[in-house]
């Protein structure tokens, strides 16, 4: 697939070709896992291509996120992503994660360097005995299975680079290794989002690249987190939530507004594949999706007698 037909049409011949994808983080208490499993529950119907599930380094997140996607794969009928990262481990442990996603019938990872253990801000430093970089672990996943591969992209870079055309080169060198679509890092300007297209593609660079969506449940939360990723956060943005820190209904409000205003304008520029960053968070989704007439299976009704 190349990336014109991204933005060739649009109206109501787009919308009738949209996909969703949806990403999830694995519980860490019974609340939480009741909770997981309500938002998957909820946002099933819309039929999205895959669910993704995060991963940190560490032996406990990651049993949990392959306990997750295990389930996923057992109990239901969608098709999960696990992620991956290179961070605290060596090619052993790493090539163990991957086959056992393998036996548990996982068939798409989402390959990841990964943060600092030493938190945002400082520098990373491979595992010595890992994978260093994210086109390795591609090829070391690549070496156990035919997996999917779905890699991370950065419209306005990543915060370790020095340009945007830095981090296309590094994404040159994933598509290289195997990787088959991209899910950016979330951005709130959609024209940061289509500056990247065009240049990905001048890189001769062919795969998807899913603009990622995060719905803004909390502002000052949202902007402290995208100031650790290196996104912008518009005056407008901050203007809509202004007021509002002990109002959280009206917040809710705002932020299905805000999201679905952001998300019809990549609709009406021709982008037809769409990754939400759910934060487990399922109904403010599904009123976004809903919105722009992103519609799942409907429950049968009730016949009278």
């Amino acid at each position: 697939m190349v990336l014109t037909p991204f933005r060739k049409s649009r109206g109501a011949s787009t919308r009738s070709k949209l996909k969703v994808s949806f990403e999830f983080f694995p519980p860490k208490t019974e609340e939480m896992e009741k909770n997981l499993w309500e938002s998957i529950d909820r946002l099933a119907p819309l039929g999205p291509s895959f669910v993704s599930v995060t991963y940190g380094a560490g032996g406990s997140t990651r049993e949990r996120t392959h306990n997750t996607v295990a389930k996923i794969v057992k109990e239901t009928r969608l098709k999960p992503a696990a992620h991956l990262t290179c961070v605290a481990a060596t090619r052993d442990e790493i090539d163990g994660v991957i086959r056992d996603y393998w036996s548990a019938g996982v068939r798409h990872i989402v390959a990841l360097r990964g943060d600092p253990q030493t938190g945002a801000g400082t520098r990373y430093e491979p595992h010595p005995g890992g994978y260093a970089y994210t086109p390795d672990l591609i090829a070391g996943i690549k070496a156990i299975g035919d997996f999917d591969i779905s890699v991370s992209a950065y419209p306005e870079k990543h915060p370790d680079s020095a340009s945007v055309d830095d981090d296309i080169d590094v994404l040159k060198r994933k598509v290289d290794a195997g990787a088959t679509r991209a899910i950016t890092q979330f951005f709130f300007e959609n024209d940061f989002y289509f500056r990247y297209l065009d240049k990905v593609q001048a890189a001769g660079i062919n795969i998807p690249i899913l603009p990622g969506i995060i719905p803004v449940m909390n502002f000052r939360q949202a902007a402290s987190f995208a100031a650790r990723c290196g996104t912008h956060v518009p005056q407008w943005l901050a203007d809509r939530f202004e007021g509002l820190d002990d109002d959280p209904a009206t917040r809710k409000l705002i932020s299905a507004a805000v999201a679905a205003e952001q998300v019809t304008d990549l609709i009406d520029r021709g982008v037809t594949d769409l990754h939400f960053y759910t934060m487990n968070k399922a109904d403010l989704v599904y009123a976004i999706c809903h919105l722009v007439g992103i519609k799942g299976e409907q429950p049968a009704k009730a016949v009278a007698a």
